[in-house]
C-alpha cells in the first residue's frame, strides 16, 4: 500500500470517528516563544566577507501546506516537504507528499499542521544525511538551512535527532526566518529593522542577541543572530546558530551565506531556501486528484453526504469569491 493510500485509510478512520462519536472540545495551546526587547548595540554589529565563489555544498528544507478539504471542525490538507540542494551551480531537488487529516477548530489545526510540518521536514533532512550512496554525503564545510526557528523537541519542533546528527557529522545547521514577531528593540519596535538602521556596513551580522543564547532545557538550540547577506538588498533575517557553531568565528561560519544571496529571484535571500519553498508548491492538477480520490473515499465509506453538509456551512466565503475549491483560495500556507 503506497503511502498516500495510507493517508486516506487514516482520513477516512478520523472522519468516521468524528461523524459517529464528535470531537474533543479543548485544546492545550504550545507554549509560544517569549517576546525579548533589548536595546540594540552597534558593537554586536559584524561585516560579514562578500564571497563571490564558494565550493562549500548548502542544502534547505521546506514543507508546504494547502487545504484539499474543510469545515469548521476539521480539515484535511496536503503536505509537501522539499530538499533543494546546491553546489557551485548545480542543483538537485526532491520531495515527498503526504494527506494530513486533522479534528478540531481553525486555531487548534494551525498548531497541529505546524507540528507535521517540522516532522517531516525533519524526517527528510535525516533521510539525506543518511543517504551517502545517492551522492549526498555530509561532510565537515556541509551547511543545512532550516526554514523557522531552533526549536527542537517537545511538540513544536524540528526532531532532536536531527541536531544531534548534525552535531556529530560537524554540519554547519542554521535555522533562517522569513521573519520573526518575537524581537522587539527597546522601545516595543521591530528589532531586525532597528539593527538595519544602525548598522555602518552593507553585509552584516548582529550577534549575540541579549538574552537570546541558545537554552536547550527550553528548546531552543540556537543562538539569535539578524543578517544581512546581499549590498543590494534592504532584506535582514534572523538566523539561529547552533549551539555547537558558536565556538566558531561567526563572520567566517556566516559568510559562505553571501555566495547564495546574489540570485535576482530572492536577492539577499539564501537562493536553497527559496528554491525548496518554490518546488514545494504542488500544481493544481495533482491537488485535484487527491481532491477526487478523497470524494472516493468518503463515498466507499458512506460518510459523503454529512461531510459535505459541513463543508456547505464553512465554505460559503469561498463560494462569494468564485472558488470551487480551497486551494482556490489559499496560495500561501495557512488554515
Amino acid at each position: 500500500m503506497s503511502k498516500i493510500s495510507e493517508d486516506l485509510e487514516e482520513m477516512t478512520k478520523k472522519l468516521g470517528e468524528y461523524v459517529n462519536k464528535g470531537r474533543v472540545i479543548g485544546f492545550n495551546e504550545v507554549r509560544k516563544e517569549p517576546a525579548i526587547a533589548v536595546k540594540p548595540d552597534k558593537s554586536k554589529i559584524k561585516p560579514l566577507r562578500e564571497m563571490k565563489s564558494c565550493d562549500a555544498h548548502f542544502t534547505a528544507v521546506d514543507c508546504s501546506t494547502r487545504t484539499l478539504k474543510r469545515a469548521n471542525n476539521w480539515g484535511i490538507y496536503l503536505l509537501r516537504a522539499t530538499y533543494a540542494s546546491v553546489k557551485g551551480r548545480k542543483v538537485d531537488w526532491s520531495y515527498v507528499e503526504k494527506i494530513c487529516t486533522v479534528i478540531g477548530g481553525a486555531y487548534e489545526r494551525d498548531w497541529l499542521l505546524r507540528d507535521a510540518r517540522l516532522e517531516l521536514e525533519s524526517e527528510m533532512a535525516l533521510s539525506l544525511l543518511c543517504a551517502p550512496c545517492k551522492g549526498r554525503a555530509p561532510y565537515e564545510g556541509h551547511y543545512l538551512l532550516l526554514d523557522g526557528v531552533s526549536f527542537f523537541g517537545e511538540k513544536r519542533g524540528f526532531k532532536v535527532s536531527l541536531y544531534e546528527k548534525c552535531k556529530e557529522w560537524e554540519i554547519n545547521l542554521l535555522a533562517i526566518s522569513k521573519q520573526s514577531s518575537t524581537l522587539h528593540d527597546d522601545r516595543g519596535r521591530d528589532f531586525m529593522t532597528a539593527a538595519y538602521m544602525i548598522s555602518p556596513y552593507l553585509i552584516w551580522v548582529y550577534h549575540p542577541i541579549e538574552n537570546g543564547k541558545a537554552n536547550l532545557h527550553k528548546h531552543l538550540y540556537g543562538d539569535k543572530a539578524v543578517i544581512k547577506l546581499c549590498k543590494d538588498s534592504p532584506r535582514v533575517f534572523r538566523c539561529d546558530i547552533m549551539e555547537y557553531l558558536t565556538d566558531r568565528e561567526i563572520e567566517e561560519l556566516l559568510s559562505p551565506l553571501t555566495f547564495i544571496s546574489e540570485d535576482p529571484r530572492c536577492l539577499g535571500y539564501p537562493i536553497p531556501l527559496w528554491l525548496a519553498h518554490d518546488f514545494s508548491r504542488p500544481s493544481d492538477s495533482m491537488l485535484l486528484h487527491y481532491y477526487t480520490q478523497i470524494e472516493e473515499k468518503w463515498a466507499n465509506a458512506g460518510l459523503r453526504e454529512c461531510l459535505h453538509m459541513e463543508e456547505l456551512s464553512c465554505n460559503f466565503p469561498d463560494t462569494l469569491h468564485g472558488a470551487m475549491y480551497p486551494y482556490k483560495r489559499e496560495p500561501v500556507d495557512y488554515v
